[in-house]
């Protein structure tokens, strides 16, 4: 472990980049069958405590998840996983569910002998005033947006909203079926203020759109199975 120049803690930790953006607090499905992720997999096992079985992820700007010329160009931002189910089977793969705990930030992302490691810095949610005509403004729209939205496909949010701000901002971000270049601005928002306003601004336009043409929204693979590796 060691600092960098602007004084950011920076470590070692095995890295999974996936073709979606996944956001903290959201737990993400994952079918692993490529060697090194397997590898990845038995690596988290062998940790003792359950707590501590943690790897990154980070979207694939550019390029696959599969094959030696994978994940050619990535996002830099993106989440430290917590490893929470696992399912092993007799062919050697995996299904698994893994839970967003926080942001990193990807310096640099090394092949390592069996899979991937990144050298990452924390990248902290700061605290930050949540008006609260914003948090009901973007509550508001998510609605109208899943009232529309089930007219023409599934309603791509099951439960009540929580009530807090910064968790209401990852769980908008998370299941509004938007681009990644916009899924990636949500989780790069610097605090949860800005990513309310973004999914508001966002989710408005989708509306537009939908309303102008009916038919599915931008991004129908959001809402797929995080699942490709």
């Amino acid at each position: 472990m060691r600092r960098t120049s602007v004084d950011r803690v920076t470590a070692q930790l095995p890295m999974f980049p996936l073709s979606t953006v996944v956001f903290p607090g959201v737990s993400v499905p994952l079918h692993v069958f490529e060697d090194r992720y397997r590898a990845l997999v038995h690596h988290l096992l062998r940790v003792d405590d359950p707590a501590e079985r943690l790897f990154g992820s980070v979207a694939i700007r550019e390029g696959y998840e599969v094959g030696d010329h994978g994940a050619q160009s990535l996002f830099r931002v993106g989440v430290r996983l917590q490893l929470t189910d696992v399912e092993a089977h007799a062919d050697g793969t995996f299904d698994v569910v893994a839970v967003g705990r926080d942001r990193i930030r990807l310096d640099r992302l090394l092949p390592g002998d069996q899979f991937p490691l990144g050298e990452v810095a924390d990248l902290p949610e700061p605290e930050a005033r949540v008006p609260a005509e914003l948090v009901e403004r973007a509550r508001a729209t998510f609605t109208a947006y899943r009232a529309t939205l089930a007219q023409i496909a599934t309603d791509p949010y099951d439960g009540a909203l929580p009530a807090d701000p910064t968790y209401l901002s990852w769980v908008l971000a998370a299941s509004a079926p938007l681009p990644m270049a916009e899924r990636q601005q949500l989780l790069e928002a610097s605090d949860a203020a800005e990513r309310l306003a973004l999914v508001v601004e966002q989710l408005r336009e989708e509306l537009q759109a939908m309303n102008v043409i009916t038919s599915l929204p931008a991004t129908e693979v959001a809402r797929t199975r995080w699942s490709p590796n």
